[in-house]
């Protein structure tokens, strides 16, 4: 009898960083559930990708910050499971979809700020609560927060306390899961090019340049930085981590 395959349920796993980190996974021989916000077609196409690698996976269209919307999430989640593996539990969780603000604190509206804390922190814990009752003992959580949480960029004051929440979360759900052997780690990249926030990392010289100038190993990071350290978190390798903060910056800001 073969031993079924660990799987993962990703938040926001259609681009970016989490695209990197669904394939990361699925390179250790971990099936992918993921979520998308409103592009279908990259989601599936980053399915097929990771069906390619030889690993089970499906996508599922979730607006993380409408928090109304997780409990039939995990009916179709858990229904997926239940048919595909005859079982309804999962292994790992990462909640790695969000989207940027930039904008002084002097401009920032009620409406921006209460956004932010939907997607970045409400959303990171409800969904976690939502789902707890569905994660097998000895799985792991990893929740994406920012290199943000450590230094500062002026304007991005609301997005990075939501992280630096996210991280104190971190820690109390380490703690608090302890007993079942659920591992609670979290990963902050550092400025990373890709379409975040407009792609203003990856599409402006100006500030590209200025990152990689104050970065200790001389660039700016890549999707491909993340993914993999997000994966190992999920593997046997890292069973005696929990309650840490792994930041993935290239020494951005020493």
């Amino acid at each position: 009898m073969s031993v079924k395959n660990k799987i993962a349920l990703v938040t926001g796993g259609s681009r970016g960083l989490g695209k990197d980190m669904v394939l990361s996974l699925a390179k250790k021989g971990i099936d992918i559930v993921l979520t998308y916000n409103s592009n279908k077609e990259a989601a599936d196409a980053v399915v097929a990708a990771i069906q390619s690698l030889g690993q089970k996976a499906t996508a599922f269209r979730l607006d993380t910050s409408n928090i109304s919307l997780f409990d039939d999430f995990i009916k179709e989640v858990t229904a997926y499971l239940q048919e595909q593996y005859g079982s309804p539990y999962f292994d790992f969780l990462v909640n790695n979809a969000g989207t940027g603000l930039y904008a002084p604190v002097t401009e920032t509206t009620e409406a921006q700020l209460d956004a932010i804390v939907n997607i970045h922190y409400k959303g990171v814990f409800f969904l976690t609560q939502k789902a707890l009752p569905f994660m097998n003992d000895g799985g792991g959580i990893v929740n994406i927060s920012s290199g943000l949480a450590r230094m500062t960029l002026p304007g991005s004051s609301v997005y990075a306390s939501m992280k630096g929440a996210v991280e104190t979360l971190s820690r109390y759900l380490a703690q608090e899961l302890g007993a079942r052997e659920i591992r609670v780690n979290v990963v902050a990249p550092g400025a990373i090019e890709t379409d975040f926030g407009g792609g203003h990392v990856r599409d402006n010289k100006e500030i590209n340049d200025r990152i990689a100038g104050v970065t200790a190993l001389g660039r700016v990071g890549l999707p491909g930085d993340i993914g993999g350290v997000v994966a190992f978190l999920c593997t046997d390798a890292a069973g005696w981590i929990t309650a840490q903060r792994i930041e993935v910056s290239g020494g951005q800001s020493l």
